[in-house]
């Protein structure tokens, strides 16, 4: 009797705290709705900034800094794809740990406060391989991929499913208590949705009705889709979406991406938006009834491992981000647009209570006024002429609007904030480069410390196969290795005009993409890349009889965008010819039976990862030839700085550090000369190709490798060079932040964000004037020297600030007294502080500072 009383007790607690948590659970969860105006999280509309950090693309020890790092530039939202071919890289076979940690990094957004929007997709373009769809799906029976096909519907169900019940598990939904307000199904569909025909319109159907199944308790959108389906949001991706309306009144107007740059390709100039146009976007949109706008991205990272798509596309996805591929602040943008979402958010009341009314001020000048019963009042003044400035009257006052800029009032007559005047100083940036050795030493000393193993030319492998033609690459490979042989012997007669003396053969390739290597009995006779087409003409040696001709095709990074992308090829597809240089002769070469190799022998014996006996230390060692595979010993670079390979002097191939694969590596791949532009005026639309920068240069020599991927000494760095070069003139360099500040702001500048306070609380003779703000980046650090200081008309950009005609003598001294010893400081920019230099003129204070 008495255990039974127990067991009685026992239950009844069970009961209680099974209560509890149910209590404890019902008082966290969230409604989230939507209606015309914003989604509405509580009963309560929402103002949301959002940006994008792909979980993959960097580590779970980077993570809670990336996410504090956003918190602290003014976000609201973090938005995530979700990568099917990480999460299921053979099918039935899940992979949720380490980059790919989904439920971490989600659960980590929560603790900082953040809400997340879940974009599963599973289609996800990202510049991600096969648009992030596994290479094992192509192979399903039947399936036909984003069309209304029975076996493609059942695996995105079957993946969505499990992505939805894994987030419900963890109880990760807001309708749970967790941090996903919004979730995403499907990715840009209506971009293509033309060329599948009638069958597009019920996928799109099936997709939402599909989604809204699992039962997140949460809205779901579809991005780029005019038709989507009620009550699927519709919403809208690009470099500006002021203009865009959502296809019903009943649903808010929601922006998912803003593309803060855009991305990098091998063999391509770096594209970078200006900050200027940038904040001047997103102005527009809050302006023109936006309440939720996400940057595509907000931390770019990197492409580790053979998760590029493209075709290639770079290792780097940094896309001119406010934090850099290396986890640190993009400076001025991160605190130009913290300054932006600050005023936004001082709107809030305003903007959510109300449509704004939109009058015009004249040719390509806008005024748009949220007013409520309330009282609540915010204006946005637009200027949206793309050379001249404007003064403007609104409401009786008299405003200054740059041409191509937004003034933000969050109390319909005082600016907060302007989107061309820049209250953020300049950062300097710079890789110190180190040796892979300490103690650095000569090449010849550095070359001792590598050892080699040579790959073997054409076939090696045992699982090589015959077949007659040649066959398309992705079928053949299934993706597993970026490396495909086609290997052929051939019997030349000595009478044949192929031997003629004085001339050479030409051995005719066409290729898919996007790298061939043409080897000949057994030497390299010639190569060639391009991202869908090559064509080659080699002069080649031939001998009397057989003949070996080795074909080696390399993959950088499956199609990612467009109708039926997973369809586009690669590989030699022919024709393949062997020519006489004289003409006439000819030989069809594609119809004969050739041997296939899938990937590399040192793929397969696993020389990235495991220990081998076939490493080879002796001297010299062998450089400047293709298909090496090389090995070495480094000490981690000292510090906490973030770390990269600096890869100049290497051909093109894939490197690897403790077994983890930082993607590919194409220092050769050298960008054209022609695009570039020493500065680039953010006036005007922007487009992917209008900014950019490193012309005639290499599109990427630094590779990131994560800090927490190193150990103090004992590293061990593998790479494959398929096109050769020397490894000893690897270097190291470490990312830090400068000690340089620079900063202009002039007397027509609001004045700081954080010191805004509306007329009701302060007096016009009292109000704030504007004030040049620095800091230190690095908390250790104090303002150590002032290079330069000028109120007046200064001129020039950081690192060659000249005097104007007009300049207070005072200014570098008062500058020094204000700053000098402190790790930041503010100067009032005004003639009551520097005197009055010159009149008549909008004075600017211009200033350069070292840190120390």
């Amino acid at each position: 009797m008495e255990i039974a009383a127990k067991m009685v007790k026992v239950r009844k607690m069970e009961m209680i705290l099974l209560l509890i948590l149910v209590i404890v659970v019902a008082a966290t969860a969230a409604n989230v709705t939507y209606d015309h105006r914003a989604l509405v999280i509580d009963g309560k509309r929402k103002v949301l900034i959002s940006g994008s950090i792909h979980y993959p693309r960097s580590t779970p020890e980077m993570w809670p800094e990336l996410i504090q790092k956003s918190k602290d530039g003014g976000l609201d939202v973090i938005e995530t794809y979700v990568f099917w071919s990480g999460h299921e890289p053979e099918k039935n076979k899940y992979n949720f740990e380490g980059r790919y940690d989904l439920v971490k990094f989600v659960k980590l957004a929560a603790k900082a406060g953040l809400y997340v929007h879940l974009r599963i997709g599973p289609y996800v373009c990202a510049e991600w391989n096969y648009g992030g769809f596994p290479v094992w799906l192509h192979f399903v029976p039947g399936i036909k991929f984003r069309t209304d096909n029975e076996p493609f519907k059942e695996e995105m169900q079957r993946f969505t499913t499990k992505i939805v019940d894994l987030m419900k598990q963890e109880k990760l939904y807001a309708s749970q208590g967790g941090p996903i307000i919004l979730s995403q199904i499907e990715n840009e569909y209506g971009n293509i949705d033309s060329a599948y025909g009638a069958a597009a319109k019920s996928y799109i159907k099936w997709s939402a009705s599909m989604a809204l199944s699992l039962d997140t308790g949460v809205p779901w959108n579809m991005c780029q889709q005019a038709d989507a389906p009620d009550p699927m949001i519709n919403t809208c991706n690009g470099f500006y979406c002021d203009q865009f309306t959502p296809n019903s009144n009943n649903k808010p107007k929601m922006w998912t991406e803003n593309w803060s740059g855009w991305f990098l390709g091998f063999g391509d100039p770096s594209p970078y938006r200006p900050v200027e146009d940038l904040a001047f976007a997103v102005a527009r949109f809050y302006q023109r009834g936006g309440t939720f706008q996400n940057y595509y991205m907000y931390y770019g990272g990197t492409n580790f491992d053979r998760t590029s798509g493209g075709p290639l596309i770079s290792t780097s996805y940094d896309y001119d981000a406010p934090i850099d591929e290396y986890g640190l602040l993009r400076q001025p943008k991160w605190g130009h647009l913290r300054d932006l979402h600050k005023a936004i958010k001082l709107c809030e009341d305003a903007l959510i209570a109300t449509d704004p009314t939109i009058t015009s001020l004249g040719s390509n000048l806008e005024a748009a006024v949220y007013k409520t019963e309330s009282g609540s009042c915010a204006a946005f003044l637009a200027n949206v002429d793309t050379k001249s400035d404007a003064t403007v009257t609104f409401n009786g006052k008299s405003y200054n609007l740059p041409a191509w800029s937004v003034s933000i009032l969050p109390d319909c007559k005082n600016v907060a904030f302007n989107t061309a005047k820049i209250n953020s100083a300049t950062e300097s940036t710079a890789f110190a480069r180190q040796s892979l050795k300490p103690d650095g030493g000569s090449s010849a000393e550095l070359g001792s410390q590598w050892s080699y193993i040579k790959e073997p030319i054409g076939i090696s492998k045992a699982d090589a196969f015959l077949k007659p033609g040649l066959l398309e690459q992705i079928n053949t490979t299934a993706d597993k290795s970026d490396y495909l042989w086609y290997s052929l012997r051939t019997d030349i007669k000595g009478d044949e005009t192929f031997l003629d003396e004085g001339s050479k053969a030409v051995l005719h390739i066409e290729s898919l993409g996007q790298v061939v290597y043409a080897f000949i009995n057994g030497k390299l006779a010639g190569s060639g890349h391009g991202k869908q087409k090559i064509s080659l003409d080699i002069p080649i040696n031939l001998v009397t009889g057989t003949n070996t001709i080795d074909l080696l095709s390399v993959t950088v990074g499956l199609a990612n965008y467009g109708a039926f992308f997973d369809l586009v090829g690669a590989g030699i597809t022919g024709p393949v010819t062997l020519k006489s240089a004289k003409g006439g002769s000819s030989i069809d070469l594609a119809s004969q039976q050739w041997t296939y190799q899938v990937g590399l022998k040192g793929e397969d014996t696993g020389l990235a990862t495991v220990d081998s006996s076939e490493w080879v230390s002796k001297s010299p060692l062998p450089t400047k030839q293709p298909l090496i595979w090389y090995k070495t010993t480094f000490d981690a670079p000292s510090g906490s700085e973030p770390v990269a390979i600096d890869f100049t002097g290497t051909g093109k191939g894939i490197a690897w550090v403790n077994g983890q694969s930082i993607g590919r590596y194409w220092p050769t791949s050298i960008a054209g000369n022609g695009g570039c532009t020493e500065s680039c005026d953010y006036r005007g639309s922007y487009r992917a190709n209008k900014c950019l920068k490193n012309c005639g240069k290499p599109s990427q020599t630094l590779y990131h490798v994560p800090r927490s991927w190193l150990k103090p000494s004992g590293n061990i760095l593998v790479l494959f060079e398929e096109m050769g070069g020397d490894p000893t003139q690897i270097s190291f360099a470490t990312k830090q932040t400068g000690s340089n500040l620079c900063l202009t702001v002039s007397q027509s500048h609001p004045p700081p964000v954080d010191t805004w306070t509306s007329d009701s609380k302060i007096s016009n003779r009292n109000r704030t004037r504007p004030v040049l703000s620095l800091k230190c980046p690095i908390s250790t650090q104090v303002i150590s020297s002032i290079k330069f200081a000028s109120f007046g008309t200064p001129k020039g950009t950081c690192g060659s600030f000249t005097q104007g005609h007009c300049n207070s003598s005072r200014s570098l001294s008062l500058v020094q007294k204000a700053c000098i010893g402190l790790r930041s400081c503010n100067v009032e920019v005004s003639t009551r502080v520097f005197g009055e230099p010159c009149r008549g003129v909008v004075k600017s204070l211009a200033v350069e500072a070292s840190c120390s």
